[in-house]
C-alpha cells in the first residue's frame, strides 16, 4: 500500500479549531440567528442555540483555527514537527501559507491528515478566504481535475471504497495496534480548554500527537518500522538547543 508514495515528500498536518466566541451570548443577534438556522436540525427539541454551541468550532463560518502542526520524514528516518499557533488566526495563517507555499511547491509534494479532505484541508481553505488571504498553492482545488488533487486522507484511504463509515484516529490507531493520541484529552475539550482554561500550549501538545499518530499509520500503510520516541523532533526545541549552544560557545 503507497508503494508509490515517497514519504520525504509528505507533509503530515492536523488543525485545532474552537469557537470564534467564548459562548453564544457574545455573538451579535443577526449571528445568533444565523447559528440557529445553521444547527436547526441538530438543536434538540428542549434545547437553545446556546446549548450547543461548543460545537461551533467545527464550521469555518463560526469557527477559527488556534493551532496547525505539521511533521515531514527525513531521509535518515527523523519526524520533523513545527506548530503554528496562536490567538490571532490571520498572522497563523500567513506564516503556515508561507512555509507551505516555500517548502511544497512541486507537483510530487503531499499533504496528508486524518480526515483532511473532509476536514482540514476546506476548513484551512475557507478561514484564509474569510482573513483575506490568498489560499496556499498546494490546498487551491480550483480548476484542478479529481485526479489532479493529490493530498492523501489516511481514512479515506482506510476506506477501500467502502464509504459506509466514520473511522475515527484513536479506533484506526488502535486497530492497527498504535498508541492512541488521546492519552489527555480529545476533540470534544479542545474548546473548553482553550475558552475557560486559557491553556493553548495543551491544544498544541494535543496536536502534535495526533500528527504522529497519522504518521504512524502512514508507515503502518507502507509496511514500515513506526517512529520511536527519538526519531520524533520538534523544530523548536531544534531552536532553543541552538540558541543555548550559541550562548554556550559565546560565553566560553
Amino acid at each position: 500500500m503507497l508503494d508509490q508514495i515517497d514519504l520525504t515528500k509528505v507533509m503530515v498536518l492536523d488543525v485545532e479549531t474552537v469557537p470564534q466566541r467564548k459562548s453564544y451570548s457574545e455573538l451579535e443577534d443577526s449571528w445568533k440567528a444565523l447559528w440557529e438556522k445553521k444547527m436547526k436540525f441538530k438543536i434538540p427539541e428542549d434545547k437553545t442555540g446556546g446549548d450547543v454551541y461548543d460545537q461551533a468550532g467545527i464550521y469555518a463560518e463560526f469557527g477559527k483555527i488556534i493551532c496547525i502542526s505539521c511533521g515531514v520524514f527525513t531521509k535518515d528516518g527523523i519526524f520533523r514537527i513545527k506548530s503554528f499557533y496562536g490567538d490571532d488566526e490571520k498572522i497563523l495563517l500567513e506564516e503556515f501559507s508561507e512555509m507551505l507555499n516555500n517548502n511544497l511547491n512541486s507537483d510530487d509534494n503531499y499533504l496528508c491528515a486524518h480526515n483532511g479532505k473532509e476536514f482540514d484541508y476546506p476548513y484551512i481553505a475557507r478561514r484564509c478566504i474569510i482573513n483575506g488571504l490568498k489560499i496556499p498553492a498546494i490546498l487551491d482545488n480550483s480548476g484542478k481535475k479529481p485526479w489532479e488533487i493529490k493530498n492523501l486522507d489516511t481514512m479515506d484511504m482506510w476506506k477501500f471504497g467502502d464509504y459506509k463509515s466514520y473511522t475515527s484516529l484513536i479506533l484506526l490507531a488502535g486497530a492497527l495496534g498504535i498508541k492512541s493520541p488521546k492519552d489527555d484529552i480529545d476533540g470534544s475539550d479542545v474548546w473548553r480548554i482553550y475558552w475557560e482554561e486559557n491553556d493553548l500550549m495543551r491544544i498544541v501538545k494535543y496536536c502534535q500527537k495526533d500528527i504522529v499518530t497519522v504518521a504512524q499509520i502512514l508507515l503502518k500503510f507502507k509496511g514500515l518500522e513506526l517512529l520511536k520516541d527519538d526519531d520524533i523532533i520538534f523544530a523548536d526545541e531544534d531552536a532553543d538547543n541552538e540558541n543555548e549552544n550559541a550562548e554556550t560557545e559565546t560565553q566560553e
